[in-house]
Order: C-alpha cells, then structure tokens, then sequence
C-alpha cells in the first residue's frame, strides 16, 4: 500500500463539490487515512508550494490557495500517487480526459479543483506538512 496527499481546493470546496469528490474518491478503491478541512494562510500556502517559488505563478497560486477552505487528505491505495493523478486527469482541465475530476469540476488551469502528490517523496512532505503520524488512522 501506497499514501499520497491530495487536495480538494478553494474554488471546488465553494461550488459544493467537496463531498461529490470525496465520494469519488471512496468509488475509486482509495481508504482515506487523513482528511481536514482547513483555511490556509498566505504564509502556510507559500511554504506548502515553497518549490513553485520562482516560477511565474507562485504568486496566483499561493492567492489562490488562501483565498477559502479546502480540505487536506491523505489517502492509502495500490500505487496510489499514479492512481490519484489518473483520477484527477491533466492539470488543465480542457485538455482532462473525460470522468477526471478536472475535467468535471474544475474551471481552468489555475482553478482545477484538486491537487496530488507527484512522487513518494512530495507525498511525504505534503502529509508531513498538514498531519502528525498521530492524525493518520
């Protein structure tokens, strides 16, 4: 079994998909393992995508993710980082493969509802970032 940290972000947590998501990640085999609902600071939202900093769009990201509730959960799965990122689909949404989660409820390529882990180690500090080993049942 593999863990990986996932993200339902702001502009998904506002249209009321959350739980839409969330029922979707149970339908696809995943155990939730960690799951908050949470309102990240400026501060905490440039330190969680500290390895955007230098790109173009560290700014609007970091706005974006600070600007409302989202909820941080870790999930546990057979190969979960690539299962996750599968179910999520391409981080546009227009070019998402039909019945991602992308594609179905985010907007754009800023807006696009979710966030996963890339690899094992990301997936470390992400769950690291957000939960103790004691929240993880």
């Amino acid at each position: 079994m593999e863990r990986t940290f996932a993200i339902i972000k702001p502009d998904a947590f506002a249209a009321g998909s959350a739980g839409k998501i969330i029922a979707r990640i149970y339908a696809e085999g995943f155990k939730i393992v960690g799951l908050k609902k949470l309102y990240m600071s400026k501060v905490e939202a440039e330190g969680f995508y500290y390895v955007h900093k230098e790109r173009p769009f560290f700014g609007e990201l970091t706005e974006f993710m600070s600007s409302g509730p989202c909820v941080v959960i870790v999930l546990e799965a057979d190969n979960a980082i690539l299962k996750w990122r599968d179910l999520m689909g391409a981080t546009n949404p227009a070019d998402a493969a039909e019945g991602t989660l992308r594609r179905e409820f985010g907007s754009n390529i800023g807006e696009n509802a979710t966030h996963g882990s890339d690899a094992p180690e990301t997936a470390a500090f992400e769950i690291s970032y957000f939960f103790s080993g004691l929240e993880l049942l």
